[in-house]
């Protein structure tokens, strides 16, 4: 039975998409394995193995398996959004080294293939006006802010996986993400080391009162929303692809207005009888978003994203109340 191992799997991608995996693959032909640097039982929910492995520590990876290893799911690393106080070493150690240490282990196991995610901001200086992103596009980002070591190690352990594929012949797919949406109990991030409460909850717990909504900016303006399960399905197809890989956006193809978002929120989580109001405030601004092109997964990986802002919501609304990644989010330090 092939093998595919999931690093990152305790990480609200990781955790969602090793749910799908299993539920997409045939059991009788692939088997999922995940791991992650803490210790859970949550998986066995899935009835799906879990290994704790700290891809920092070498000698973690004699924890897994050594035959029968075909695909390797890299979405392990230190990101900008959960550092509290920054501390640029930690980009170096999980994200170059510990790349380095998956890919040590894709060659003595064999391994045919490993899919690597990597961050939109290496490209977001292109972004302007809406402009559309292309996968192709050379890098172009700031070497200042908080991103900047962050998108730095995630290109360094990218030319790591080109050095892996042209001497051993791994074959390599990485994908470039921009926001992923996946519902999670914690509803912070830590944008230049400022606990602030994610926009997406923001908007949704003022619709639950029935609150007004403020729409900052363009109401026209426009960004992907990528659904977790959307992106899980992209990797599903590249580990079935019968080709040696390539760079990848991850997105939709259906990108969602603010007016979109804030329509769809309101019918979604506002109560009957007391329905949110929109109130405009264009002479706020409202950026960050991004378009991608995903023409390329479609042709060469089969990819047929199906989660529209409604399906999306709608998600988020059953997820809360299942709320089964709990104990993967909430901790005494949350």
């Amino acid at each position: 039975m092939k093998k595919i191992i999931v690093f990152g799997a305790s990480g609200n991608v990781g955790s969602y998409m090793v749910k799908y995996m299993k539920e997409y693959f045939n059991g009788d032909e692939y088997e999922v394995i995940a791991s992650g640097r803490r210790e859970t039982k949550v998986f066995e929910q899935f009835g799906i193995s879990y290994v704790s492995v700290d891809i920092t520590n070498a000698n973690d990876f004699e924890k897994l398996p050594k035959e029968d290893v075909f695909a390797v799911v890299h979405l392990a690393a230190v990101i900008p959004s959960y550092m509290k106080e920054y501390d640029s070493e930690q980009y170096l150690k999980a994200n170059i080294m510990g790349t380095y240490n998956i890919l040590e282990y894709c060659r003595k196991v064999h391994a045919d293939r490993i899919l690597f995610s990597t961050t939109v901001f290496d490209i977001s200086l292109f972004e302007k006006n809406g402009e559309v992103l292309d996968d192709d596009m050379p890098a172009n980002f700031s070497y200042t802010g908080d991103h900047a070591m962050y998108v730095i190690s995630k290109n360094t352990a990218i030319e790591l996986l080109k050095h892996y594929k042209a001497e051993y012949g791994l074959k390599t797919f990485v994908f470039r993400f921009p926001t992923i949406y996946a519902y999670s109990p914690f509803h912070f991030y830590y944008p230049n080391g400022k606990k602030t409460l994610r926009p997406i909850y923001r908007f949704i717990d003022a619709a639950q009162k029935g609150d007004d909504l403020e729409l900052w900016g363009d109401p026209n303006y426009a960004t992907d929303m990528v659904h977790v399960y959307d992106c899980s399905q992209m990797f599903c197809k590249a580990i079935e692809a019968n080709i040696d890989g390539g760079l990848y956006n991850v997105g939709t193809g259906m990108p969602v207005t603010l007016q979109q978002k804030f329509e769809a929120i309101i019918r979604i989580f506002s109560p009957e009888g007391k329905k949110s109001k929109i109130v405009y405030r264009p002479e706020k601004e409202n950026t960050g978003g991004f378009i991608m092109n995903v023409d390329k997964a479609k042709r060469e990986l089969g990819y047929n994203p199906v989660y529209t802002i409604e399906k999306l919501l709608e998600d988020y609304k059953k997820e809360m109340k299942i709320n089964r990644f709990k104990e993967l989010r909430l901790t005494d330090k949350s």
